[in-house]
């Protein structure tokens, strides 16, 4: 059967969306070095000595960049076929974040330092580089994270009581000639001192109190391992990781499996 010659629209897509083509490395490749440019400029911008001398260089810089990927979100609006499906995914809303904030200058002062936002759209290295492994496996922490999720509110609650009831007992213990001058900055304590932060800010001075502490910071060791365990034995029952990095011309849905011929999502046809 003769394969059917792809249109505009679908060789577009294949360009901007899929990683698996030589035309689609190398936009994906160029934006990256585009992104990495526009995060340097507003960096550079903001040390005194550099804006004084390269302001205007640097201020039109920025200004190309956010024209290109005015025209590149532009382009992926226009390649696939059901474009909300873009513009509300976290990929679109963080290109049209990353995007906005140069033209708001105009108006507002000072908001062009928002343009560091696209350093979120650096996510996109993973597929760039081919890491879709990592993509899979970050995927299934996701899924371990939302299964786990009661497990994680229900410990967090009791770390939440017990913080209540060590601060009670440290200010019963030491009271406001020591610094813990009421419950709630005793609690306050108890929590910097059982997450192991240790500020300093307040510290026992008696030693019962600090007898009492010490025992807080040890207990702080093994709480912090507790939600360690939680997410773990739930990645254990999700271990599959697929490695496709097609994406839907469609819907723009990207998570397919390694042989997928059509979309999981809603059922179109994936480009070969």
């Amino acid at each position: 059967m003769k394969k059917q010659p792809q249109n505009w629209k679908d060789k577009l897509h294949e360009v901007i969306y899929e990683a698996d083509t030589r035309g689609g490395k190398f936009f994906d490749i160029i934006l990256l070095i585009a992104i990495l440019s526009s995060v340097l400029f507003v960096m550079l911008e903001s040390v005194d000595d550099i804006q004084l001398k390269y302001g205007n260089i640097l201020n039109v810089g920025e200004w190309v960049l956010t024209i290109l990927f005015s025209i590149e979100y532009i382009l992926r609006i226009i390649s696939i076929k059901k474009p909300s499906k873009y513009i509300f995914s976290f990929y679109g809303i963080i290109d049209f974040l990353s995007t906005i904030p140069k033209y708001l200058s105009i108006f507002f002062i000072g908001t062009h330092s928002l343009v560091a936002l696209r350093a979120l759209r650096l996510l996109r290295i993973f597929r760039i580089l081919k890491l879709a492994r990592f993509i899979g496996e970050s995927n299934n922490f996701i899924k371990a994270l939302k299964a786990s999720r009661a497990k994680i509110a229900v410990f967090l609650f009791f770390v939440l009581i017990l913080c209540m009831i060590l601060g009670t007992i440290m200010y019963l213990i030491e009271g406001g000639e020591n610094g813990f001058t009421s419950i709630p900055r005793s609690v306050y304590w108890a929590v910097v001192t059982l997450t192991t932060v240790g500020y300093g800010d307040i510290a026992p001075h008696t030693p019962f109190g600090q007898f009492v502490a010490s025992i807080i910071m040890v207990l702080g060791y093994g709480i912090i391992a507790v939600p360690t365990g939680i997410v773990t034995s739930e990645m254990t029952k999700v271990s599959d990781v697929n490695l496709n990095t097609q994406s839907c011309p469609n819907c723009s849905h990207g998570d397919h499996n390694d042989d997928a011929i059509y979309c999981n999502h809603c059922g179109s046809k994936l480009h070969n």
